[in-house]
Parts: C-alpha cells; sequence; structure tokens
C-alpha cells in the first residue's frame, strides 16, 4: 500500500479504521486467551481466580469490560468530613471549617477588632478546661 498518494483526510480515515481493527483484535485475543486459561485450571480441578488468588468469582466477559471501564473513569475520592475549625462565641453547635464564605458572626466578630484566632475550636476547649 502506498501511503504518499493518500491525501491528510484519507490518511486520517485510514488511522482511524487501523485503531479500530487493532482494539477489535486485541479484545478478540484477550477473551480467547481467558478462556483457555480457564479450561486449562478446569482440568486440574480449579477456577482461574483460585490459580491467580482472586477471592471472588468474577464472570468470564465481565472481567475485560470491567478493567475498560475502569481506565475510562477514574474513581472518585470519598470526601473527608469538614473539621470545624472556629466556634461561635455564644453558642458553641455553632460553628465553621475556615473553608468557604465566612459566616456572619465572623465577620462581625473580626469588624469588632477581636482575633480570628479567638473563636478557634481548640482554643475554647482549652479556655473552658
Amino acid at each position: 500500500m502506498d501511503l504518499s498518494s493518500l491525501s491528510v483526510a484519507e490518511l486520517r480515515r485510514l488511522q482511524t479504521k487501523v485503531e479500530t481493527e487493532i482494539r477489535r483484535r486485541s479484545d478478540t485475543a484477550k477473551k480467547d486467551l481467558l478462556k483457555r486459561m480457564q479450561k486449562l485450571a478446569a482440568e486440574h480441578g480449579m477456577s482461574l481466580n483460585e490459580v491467580i488468588g482472586q477471592e471472588a468469582e468474577k464472570a468470564p466477559a465481565a472481567a475485560p469490560a470491567t478493567k475498560k471501564a475502569a481506565a475510562a473513569k477514574p474513581a472518585k475520592k470519598a470526601k473527608a468530613a469538614s473539621v470545624i475549625k472556629f466556634r461561635h462565641p455564644e453558642n458553641s453547635a455553632i460553628g465553621w471549617t475556615g473553608h468557604g464564605r465566612k459566616p456572619q458572626w465572623v465577620i462581625d466578630w473580626l469588624a469588632q477588632g477581636k482575633a480570628l484566632d479567638d473563636l478557634r475550636a481548640d482554643a475554647a476547649a482549652v479556655t473552658a478546661a
């Protein structure tokens, strides 16, 4: 095949077709290999998961799809609970993490010329003790 005679658009179409065919053949090869490995393990009285040390039994067709889906989407990180760093001076049930917009009671406190450190949750516990 002489690629020098093809236009850029034709080369891109060819590239897309080649990438698709490579993916298809790779998937087929993986499935075939998985079936052969499962058959070999069964001949020895074991499951493939037992051979490779996995605890949970997985369906053969689901294993490659799961890996592909996991590669496509990154896992979401669980948000850690926000820790209250500042407490309201009169009502300790009201708090602020120090992130985001300041609550009005913090703004009022600072407007009176008082230090933000006086509202620290750990400082209030030390003062009360």
